[in-house]
């Protein structure tokens, strides 16, 4: 997550030692760029294969043509005998061992489903063997040499039928207490039931109900980085360097499977081109680590745009049902939300996506009477995986557009409806049962200032005109959405913040920077710490040798984990200093501020940093355990003008008012705001990984997959709430994942609104949009 600074708003009572604390540095609160910033956008920064490696071999994957089939054998002669080619690796040579290619800080939160190379493929297009060749070329031509013999079983592509009785099991074969699964025989990876009040009789009770179901579809990453792991043998070590946002657990796993001690593999990453949840697999490192270890050579194994497309999982489609009813001044009498998610081949991050997508979602409304029904069920589609909201997103767009429709039906707005069911301070969270003491308002809140932001906006005559002509439609729309500012069960930082006798800080990190923007706040948090300048603080970060240990870039934890821990050990150490300097001057330590170079007091005492600071440095460490978890608001409104003739949707105003509690940069965090609201615009209005009905995706180019342009994204006003989180860094809350959620069910809500019609299904392309007007459905 990136972090927030106090921006348009009242005053707070602390607000005065913050402000001290700012123009002290100078940096906390300043739109500071990345440092990195120009030579990305030149394409000068080095990612992960940008290193040259001598007696480098290449791995290409043979993958199947059958989307469920047993192998009887596989002819590795003719590739074998191909000049050039050092190994072919099937699951003969692969370990026995199951796993889950999703990680988190407890593995056991995913079902160990999967091998290196399996003896039956579920999905077409999986994996079944790699060749590993001196190029490329040499490699691919050798992929066309494998002979496969496929016995081809039954497949199932509809999760509705999946979970039938009698549907073909995707992996009937497991044991479901050892891969942790609900029920394989049902194909249910996961499932949850349960209800808070009588549902039924708040119903019963309503002056207005509404019922619907909404569909969501499965979206690519497109992160502009493929996945890619180069691997090596270093001194008797295994070295991995691989586009991952959690090489620690990345490191931890390949031990378990390949049966290696810690200390016998390194993993790190260069900068990550992108990752959005992508990233928290392990997709190439197993397949480099087994090749290394078979041939004892350096092995790099790269994905093509294709592969990221019909290999690399994608976001869950869902199958959302929502029932809602009210009084008639608006108060929530029953919520009731059914989820049907697909995950697909295999149940990576399967039961962690249906969860938190009931969770916050449902959260969010006081009803007295709420049931939640949700089953992940396999297929053998393409495997869908974690993806930014992780879940929210899409049981958010049901629920937001429903609630929209009730507010309809009562004759009030949807800011009002919102204002008179949100949760506030004091009240419980409760989804089927009230949530755990973990996670809570954290002393803020600022739904109630991102509700009036929002709706002051549209308000202001601001955005574009209506397209000239009379043929174009008008509406607005907004949804809102709530997150908690990390993953529950524990999300851990070990960070490491040295200074050196010039005056230079060294902060050791383990979390990986993709664009999240985590390098340049947390060079900002320790700055303001240590009185120094960001161009002071050299950051070193996910690195398993170098830096301690840290769970990883997902969940938004960048600024509310990691951060926390920089800016408590740069505290710690800047504690280091002062006590240094009363030692040295007989001075009280709360006297002296520190500066770039010296410790100062206000009597005009000055020590430098070098004779406070010895030859060997000086340091200080710290632990943050993710376990206070605090919610972030976002609100999201649009203004558009839909083309009956087309179907087109023109957006004419957008604006997201965020709560992110003290925000650390804000030309960083509009960046976070405009950027999940454009990902989130492609989802809701342009893109679609489509497959033919039997698992043989489409969409496995950018040339038919539309990623929105600059000129397809219309300008979004941010806004900024005032509030100050007890448990982020000086106030932050993550603001990484969330702008993502509300868009598109605001989107629905403007279209709605403009041509009467409630949309139901992701995407809103214009011939769904056209269908709409005319009767299509």
């Amino acid at each position: 997550g990136l972090g927030p600074v106090r921006a348009t708003g009242s005053a707070s009572a602390d607000d005065g030692t913050r402000a001290a604390e700012r123009a002290q540095t100078g940096r906390v609160g300043t739109s500071l760029h990345a440092p990195a910033s120009e030579r990305v956008v030149s394409g000068l920064e080095p990612y992960t294969l940008d290193v040259a490696i001598p007696g480098l071999l290449h791995a290409s994957l043979v993958r199947s043509p059958h989307p469920h089939a047993r192998i009887r054998s596989i002819d590795t002669t003719e590739a074998l005998a191909l000049p050039g080619v050092h190994a072919v690796l099937t699951h003969h040579d692969s370990p026995a061992t199951l796993y889950s290619s999703a990680r988190h800080e407890d593995r056991f939160d995913d079902p160990d489903d999967s091998r290196v190379f399996d003896d039956v493929v579920r999905f077409r297009g999986q994996r079944v063997a790699a060749v590993i060749a001196d190029d490329v070329g040499i490699a691919e031509a050798a992929v066309r040499l494998v002979r496969v013999d496929y016995e081809v079983v039954p497949a199932v592509f509809d999760p509705e039928e999946a979970r039938r009785p009698g549907a073909p099991l995707v992996h009937g074969d497991k044991d479901p207490a050892v891969s942790r699964l609900a029920d394989p025989q049902r194909n249910i990876v996961a499932e949850m039931h349960g209800e808070h009040g009588d549902v039924a009789a708040g119903l019963a009770r309503a002056d207005a109900v509404v019922s619907g179901t909404w569909s969501t579809h499965r979206v690519a990453h497109t992160h502009l980085e493929t996945h890619a792991t180069v691997g090596w043998m270093e001194e008797g070590r295994l070295v991995l360097r691989t586009s991952s946002q959690v090489p620690f657990l990345v490191q931890r796993e390949i031990c378990r499977l390949f049966e290696l001690e810690p200390e016998e593999v390194r993993v790190f990453t260069a900068r990550v081109g992108g990752g959005f949840g992508g990233k928290q697999e392990i997709l190439t490192e197993d397949v480099v680590t087994l090749a290394v270890l078979a041939t004892g050579r350096p092995v790099q194994l790269e994905f093509t745009r294709s592969d990221e497309f019909t290999l690399s999982p994608a976001r869950h489609p869902m199958r959302v049902g929502v029932t809602v009813g009210a009084t008639a001044d608006g108060v929530l009498t029953a919520l009731a939300v059914d989820v049907l998610s697909d995950t697909g081949a295999y149940g990576n991050h399967g039961p962690g996506v249906m969860f938190h997508g009931c969770n916050e979602s449902v959260a969010l409304y006081r009803s007295p009477a709420k049931r939640v029904d949700a089953q992940s069920v396999y297929t053998n589609n393409l495997p869908s995986g974690a993806f930014r909201g992780y879940g929210l997103g899409q049981v958010i767009f049901a629920i937001e557009s429903a609630l929209d429709e009730l507010a309809r039906e009562l004759g009030i707005s949807g800011f009002e409806i919102r204002r008179r069911n949100a949760v506030v301070p004091g009240d419980p969270l409760i989804i089927t049962h009230a949530e755990g003491p973990d996670l809570g308002f954290g002393g803020s809140y600022g739904l109630d200032q991102c509700l009036d932001l929002a709706e002051q906006a549209l308000r202001d005559g601001g955005g574009d005109q209506v397209p000239a002509g009379d043929r174009w439609l008008v509406g607005e729309g907004m949804a809102a959405a709530m997150i908690a500012t990390m993953p529950p069960r524990g999300h851990f930082a070990d960070v490491t913040v040295a200074m050196s006798a010039d005056g230079v800080v060294t902060v050791s990190v383990g979390t990986a920077e993709f664009g999240n923007g985590t390098t340049t706040v947390h060079a900002q948090l320790a700055a303001t710490a240590l009185g120094t300048r960001p161009d002071r603080i050299r950051i070193r970060q996910s690195d398993t040798d170098v830096t301690r240990y840290d769970t990883g870039a997902f969940g938004s934890a960048g600024t509310v984990v990691a951060g926390k821990a920089v800016h408590v050990a740069a505290t710690a150490l800047a504690d280091l200093l002062r006590e240094a300097a009363a030692a040295r001057t007989g001075v009280a330590a709360d006297a002296f501020a520190l500066t770039p170079d010296a410790l100062t007091t206000p009597d005009g005492i000055s020590v430098p940093i070098a004779e406070l600071v010895g030859p060997d440095g000086l340091s200080a460490t710290a632990h943050e355990d993710g376990a206070l978890r605090s919610l972030a608001f976002n609100v999201h409104a649009f203004r558009v003008a839909v083309d009956p003739a087309t179907g087109e949707i023109r957006i004419l105003r957008s604006v997201q008012a965020v709560d992110a509690g003290t925000v650390l940069n804000p030309a960083q965090l509009r960046g976070q705001v405009e950027g999940g609201t454009g990902q989130a615009l492609g989802t809701a209005m342009y893109e679609e990984v489509v497959h033919d009905g039997e698992g043989r995706i489409l969409t496995d180019v950018l040339r038919n997959y539309h990623i929105p342009q600059l000129a397809d994204l219309p300008v979004t006003e941010v806004l900024f709430a005032d509030t100050h989180d007890a448990n982020g860094p000086l106030g932050a809350k993550s603001m990484s994942e969330a702008p993502y959620n509300p868009v598109a069910p605001a989107l629905a809500n403007a279209v709605r609104d403009a041509i009467g019609t409630r949309p139901h299904d992701l995407p809103m392309s214009r011939d769904r949009v056209w269908r709409l007007l005319h009767g299509g459905g």
